[in-house]
């Protein structure tokens, strides 16, 4: 609400002085001629940045190598969004930003990405975030597929999820990072949103599908508003959308993109039990990581399979004051008894901190391997 005129400033505006109250502005009426010419302005201006872009990339001593580099670009987005004096989302300033800049990297190299599909999975909308549309992107069928793409050398950058704020670690994806040698060079947070989506009335559904996780962590909500519907357990949640799409009194639990591009209605909405339901996915490829000062790094661990073998190993965070966040056990492969394990902890492995810790664990260790450093993203809504 406007304030009130002071008495002052009634008194300036009858003297004319400039110390009085601002006039208000009126603003034009758009017109059709109008907004066509401020179209020409914005599509000069954003192909005017591209250019840019693609210059800078250009004048880099190896402009392939320079194009993965998350810490810069997140930067340049959050300096982007940063300006934004207006009403629209941050998050379609940063699509559009983020479009710009893969369209401008498609002129150096194409990068080509694997990911869990099918399309508009959430690892398709992760894959999205990280590398823009103008990337070939490429799904395949399973964690195992993404992680043999990128070893092969048949993929830049694969994109797969490694936990979830609700139902924790995704088992697919760090049993793999033993089987084969690719390393961690980034990461997505994805706040993940679920919907109830549908072909007919709510009150026709009596079969709801979706990937195992999803509907994990929807069993609440499921369980008090759908208890008549049977739950099946499909690959993806976008292969869920296709059957909600087809067949008679089907629903899926998938994305609001899975619900545009299948034709459905959401029938609810933001039904995770969680309402911080977040999903991390790793980005694997072979590319090595800056310092960025917020990092993570993470590494495979053998311990000898004894008493205290994995206590004493682990004492080196404590001894070097470094947080470990994240530890994960799993059964060797093979006849060998004994576990490896999954760390994650902050810090850069060019730390002087984190030298000292992996030194230490080393010393410790059957087998250490380091699955890479990186930055920490922020989470997208």
């Amino acid at each position: 609400m406007a304030k009130k005129a002071t008495a002052s400033s009634n008194a300036a505006k009858k003297t004319g002085s400039k110390t009085g109250a601002k006039k208000s502005v009126k603003r034009k009426k758009p017109t059709a001629t109008a907004v066509k010419q401020l179209d020409q302005q914005i599509v000069k201006l954003l192909n005017e940045r591209a250019d840019q872009i693609a210059e800078l990339l250009r004048g880099e001593e190896d402009p392939a190598a320079a194009l993965y580099d998350p810490t810069h670009d997140e930067q340049l987005l959050k300096t982007a969004v940063g300006l934004n004096k207006g009403d629209l989302p941050e998050q379609t300033l940063r699509r559009v930003f983020q479009e710009v800049i893969s369209a401008a990297k498609r002129r150096i190299r194409v990068q080509r990405v694997v990911y869990l599909g099918p399309e508009f999975s959430f690892s398709h909308l992760a894959a999205i975030e990280r590398f823009g549309q103008s990337a070939d992107l490429v799904p395949v069928n399973t964690i195992g597929a993404v992680f043999e793409e990128v070893n092969r050398g048949h993929a830049m950058f694969g994109i797969v999820p490694i936990e979830n704020s609700t139902d924790g670690r995704v088992v697919d994806t760090l049993s793999m990072f033993g089987k084969l040698p690719v390393r961690i060079c980034g990461e997505v947070q994805l706040q993940i949103h679920l919907h109830l989506l549908a072909n007919g009335p709510r009150g026709q559904i009596t079969e709801v599908y979706s990937k195992p996780q999803a509907l994990s962590q929807c069993r609440n909500w499921l369980a008090r508003n759908m208890p008549q519907a049977r739950l099946i357990e499909v690959t993806s949640t976008s292969t869920a959308a296709q059957l909600a799409r087809t067949k008679p009194g089907a629903a899926a639990v998938a994305s609001q993109q899975a619900a545009v591009d299948n034709g459905l209605t959401i029938q609810a909405e933001n039904i995770e039990d969680n309402p911080h339901n977040i999903t991390r996915f790793a980005v694997i490829g072979e590319d090595i990581c800056k310092r960025s000062g917020k990092d993570r790094t993470a590494v495979l661990l053998q311990v000898a399979h004894q008493p205290g073998a994995l206590h004493d190993a682990l004492m080196a965070f404590k001894k070097n004051k470094i947080n470990l966040t994240w530890i994960e056990s799993f059964p060797l492969f093979g006849a060998e008894n004994g576990y490896q394990f999954f760390l994650d902890f902050e810090g850069h492995a060019d730390d002087a901190a984190i030298s000292r810790v992996l030194s230490d664990l080393e010393k410790k260790a059957v087998r250490m391997e380091l699955l890479g450093s990186y930055p920490r993203s922020l989470t997208i809504g």
